[in-house]
């Protein structure tokens, strides 16, 4: 089972915001995920990212691959 960190849309149409997420890597992108580690929303100024830096860190040591645009979140946060 290849697990990744990865954001998961929300909000509405033209207005999104992103849960950052633990999913299977097979499930679809706003599909069945693991477990919910924090939130990114792009609209305000600012860009808001609120992430739980401890489980993130369990999950990367336990082998899930963040993709691109999560790992540019958690380096900017200081969690990598």
């Amino acid at each position: 089972m290849a697990v990744k960190i990865r954001l998961r849309r929300m909000g509405a149409k033209k207005a999104p915001f992103y849960r950052i997420v633990v999913a299977d890597s097979r499930f679809p992108r706003d599909g069945r995920f693991i477990e919910e580690i924090g939130s990114y929303n792009p609209a305000k100024d600012p860009a808001e990212v609120v992430i739980d830096g401890e489980k993130a860190k369990k999950w990367i040591g336990n082998g899930a691959q963040p993709t691109d645009t999560v790992k540019a979140i958690l380096k900017k946060n200081g969690v990598l």
